[in-house]
């Protein structure tokens, strides 16, 4: 009976003794109260939008943490959050007039096309005391010296998913994209800059090149491969990634983790030809109806507690070392999200455009959507055709009723 009396006893002190030892942050993934440390604050009355990439924020689903919702309570600042799909669709608002945005997350060359156009706003870092916890490596960055309009987010790479269940050969670089077996099975880029750079990588062009030539070649190696691409996408490729629908696609690195984590057959490769090296950073606009509010919402999100919380979620790479400590360790070590140097050094970030070469760059995208230059000349011979038609059937009917009159 002592016996077991004292086994009980022992049991009892060994639980005891194990919920008492520190718990790893992988062990606490999805545990996100953070009631103790900050309280709750009284509504202040202002709401602040923020326009960020899609897929791009915890949302407080599947044990997450809903940033947004965590800054109004431990603010009383409501957010009105919306999404792009695009740098070039972000700035088109912006440059339209009519948007009122107080946080944009544009990435590094847009950054730097809006800073030339005097579309931001320069920060106010006494508002921002949590910027000390950035890396030094992203605090003075070329598209924007001393970080003066814009404080980092996210980093990533740019690579290339693919179905093992139906693409059986092995896959190292981005020439797959062009191979007519897996045609009408691809996916594309629908923008310009990270469509254009994938062939420019094949062609071993710089992605800032400045000679239009260079730019000719990459767009007539997309246009040989539009007849074999299924759709030029962005955040559809999930779901035709996912369903099988398309085989092969481009996409960034933080969004591999979705990706492989929900279909066992898709994987992600980063291309040996080289990729894309980006940075997303927060932004505030030019002219902005809250400016305090949207920095201390840009000083909440360099909280290493926030984050590690929302990147845990996004899957992208965080600008702040101290934020890792709340990310699981199997997702620090992986060099998807966080390369090693040999990979980073075939990597080449993306710079800002002259006028001359971004004309001439949406040009030759416009050219690679609907076909090439040809295609363009056959639309607008069918056009004049039918309009011939259209005016030659007035003329007709205008004669015939004078006649009838006469």
């Amino acid at each position: 009976m002592m016996k077991k009396i004292f086994s009980v006893f022992f049991v009892l002190v060994l639980l005891f003794s194990l919920l008492a030892l520190p718990v790893s942050a992988s062990e606490t993934e999805g545990d996100w109260d953070f009631s103790s440390e900050y309280p709750t604050a009284e509504p202040t009355g202002v709401t602040i939008n923020v326009y960020n990439w899609g897929e791009y924020i915890s949302p407080g689903t599947e044990g997450s943490l809903d940033v947004n919702a965590e800054f109004t309570r431990r603010t009383g600042i409501e957010v009105n959050y919306t999404t792009f799909d695009s740098n070039e669709s972000l700035y088109s608002k912006l440059a339209g007039g009519g948007a009122n945005y107080d946080i944009i997350i544009p990435s590094e060359y847009m950054i730097a096309k809006m800073i030339s156009e005097d579309m931001l706003e320069e920060i106010d870092f006494s508002n921002i005391p949590n910027f000390k916890y950035i890396d030094d490596k992203f605090r003075d960055p070329a598209y924007d010296p001393g970080c003066k309009h814009s404080v980092p987010y996210t980093w990533g790479t740019v690579g290339l998913f693919y179905n093992t269940e139906h693409v059986k050969e092995e896959v190292t670089g981005w020439s797959i994209l062009w191979d007519e077996q897996y045609s009408g099975k691809i996916l594309m880029f629908d923008n310009p800059r990270d469509a254009f750079a994938i062939a420019q990588s094949r062609l071993g062009i710089s992605y800032n090149s400045t000679d239009l030539n260079e730019w000719n070649e990459a767009a007539m190696l997309l246009k040989e491969q539009k007849p074999i691409v299924q759709a030029y996408v962005m955040d559809q490729i999930f779901d035709k990634m996912e369903s099988g629908e398309a085989w092969l696609a481009p996409y960034y690195s933080g969004d591999a983790g979705v990706l492989v984590e929900n279909n066992d057959n898709v994987e992600f490769i980063i291309p040996e030809e080289g990729t894309n090296y980006f940075v997303d950073a927060m932004c505030i606009p030019k002219g902005a109806e809250h400016k305090k509010e949207a920095e201390l919402y840009i000083n909440y999100m360099c909280s290493p507690e926030i984050s590690g919380a929302n990147m845990d979620y996004v899957g992208y790479a965080t600008p702040i070392s101290a934020a890792k400590e709340y990310l699981p360790e199997e997702v620090v070590t992986n060099p998807i999200f966080y390369p090693d140097e040999e990979t980073l050094a075939r990597t080449e970030a993306f710079g800002m455009l002259s006028p001359e070469i971004s004309t001439q760059v949406d040009a030759l995208w416009a050219e690679v959507k609907m076909g090439g230059p040809g295609d363009a000349v056959v639309l607008v011979a069918i056009i004049l055709f039918f309009l011939a038609v259209y005016v030659a059937i007035i003329i007709w009917k205008r004669q015939k009723r004078k006649r009838e009159m006469m």
